[in-house]
Parts: C-alpha cells; structure tokens; sequence
C-alpha cells in the first residue's frame, strides 16, 4: 500500500515511538487515513491503522487544554494579585481614615478646651463686672462722705465745747443753740447710718491697723498695752470698708 509508511524505516527514535505514533507525521494521506508507529520495534511494518484525523486533532487537543490551563493559571494569578492590590488599597485607606479621625477628634478636643476657656474667661468677666458695677453703687458716694465728715467733726466740737452748766432755763438762747447743734448732729448721724456710714470710736479696744491710725504710744496704769487709750478723731467705715481710720493713742508697756 502505497498510502501507508512504517515510521521506523526514517529512522523514528524507539522512545517516540512509544507515544503511540501522536507526534508522527504521515508522508502521504489517502482517504482519510494515515499510519501509525507501533511499539514493537523490528515488526513496525506490520503497524495497525489509525485514522489521521485523531492523529492531526490530538495535539492540537494538548494546545488547547495546555492553553486553557495556562489561562486559567494566568486568571488565577490577576485574581490573587487584584486581591492583593486590593487589600492593600484598601489598610491604606484604612490608615489615611484612621489618621483623619486622630486629627479630627485633636482639633475637637482643641476647640472644646478653647471654648471652655472663653466661657470661664467671659464668666469671669461678667462676674467682676458685676461686682464693680456693685461696688461703684456702694461706694460712689465715698468721696462725697469724705467731705461731710468734716461737717460731722465740726458739729461735734460745737456740742463738746459748750459748757453743761451754762446751759439753764435762763439762758434760753444758749439752750436753744445747743438744742439744734445736738438735732443736728442726731439727724446727720441718722443719714450716715441710712447710706451705710458707720462712726467707729474705738476707746478700749485692741488696736488695729486697718482701722485705726496710732499717733503716739504711752504706758497707761490700768490698761493692757495695745489697747486704745485715746481718741483723738473718730473714724468711719462705708459698708465694713474703712472710709477714715480712727486717730489714737495706744498704750504700751511702762
């Protein structure tokens, strides 16, 4: 037959023989058939009959699977690695957000301590504003009492420096002069006590700095030294503030 050709006389390789005659290639084909290299060695002549149709598919079977293989290889490996890229995208974006909310909640907590420092500020404020504006109430008549002390010491000396035994029914008009420097002095001292202007006379009592004013020290038999002896002028406090210290001397020791 003329269409068929035993392998072994071009010499086939033995061992590709043993693959079944797949990578032979026939010389001639004639009506659909091809020969096929047997496994025997010397009786290759007598070699059974295959179609060349499987011999020329078969490969070509190999490629294809070898190719979908590798494809799917290939497609298993994008998908590890999108999903790597992915991960990684996605603890980046994690760490960018977690930065974010740490600078977020640090400007928070800024802006809280700020607010809270111009609430204490503001409260601070209005609350010496408060009290200065009761204090100007208080004492915005300071000076003007300062004034009207000396009115107070004036009247005082009048009423001391009239003699009490001249003061009879029959000197009506030394009476009644007294009489009014008296009411006088009554009456002012009422309107002192009204604005809260207090008359301090301090005789007797320990002697204080804030209060009083020491013009001389003697040693008084008697007396415990640093106590008042003596009241020379009396003094003045405008709502518990000593508008006018009291002048006076103090005892010491002998």
């Amino acid at each position: 037959m003329r269409g068929y050709e035993p392998l072994c006389e071009r010499g086939a390789d033995p061992a590709a023989s043993a693959l079944g005659g797949q990578l032979a290639q026939p010389r001639s084909v004639g009506r659909g058939w091809a020969a096929a290299v047997d496994t025997g060695g010397p009786g290759c002549r007598s070699s059974a009959l295959r179609p060349a149709r499987l011999c020329l598919t078969s490969p070509r079977l190999l490629c294809a699977a070898t190719q979908q293989k590798n494809t799917g290889q290939n497609l298993e490996e994008d998908q590890s690695q999108s999903q790597n890229e992915q991960k990684v995208e996605s603890s980046s974006a994690e760490k960018l957000l977690a930065e974010e909310k740490a600078k977020l909640e640090e400007q928070l907590k800024d802006v809280t301590d700020k607010y809270k420092r111009a609430l204490a500020d503001a409260e601070n404020v209005r609350q010496r504003s408060q009290k200065l504006v009761e204090e100007a109430k208080l004492y915005g008549i300071q000076s003007f009492c300062k004034d009207l002390l000396e009115v107070a010491d004036i009247l005082e000396k009048a009423t001391e420096s009239v003699p009490k035994e001249e003061i009879k029914d029959d000197n009506p008009h030394l009476k009644s002069l007294y009489e009014g420097l008296v009411m006088t002095e009554m009456q002012i001292q009422k309107v002192f006590k009204k604005h809260g202007l207090i008359r301090v006379d301090p005789v007797g009592a320990k002697f204080d700095p804030y209060e009083h004013e020491a013009l001389f020290h003697a040693p008084v038999e008697g007396q415990e030294p640093g106590t008042i002896a003596l009241v020379s002028k009396i003094g003045y406090k405008l709502h518990g503030r000593t508008l006018r210290p009291a002048l006076v001397g103090v005892v010491k020791d002998a």
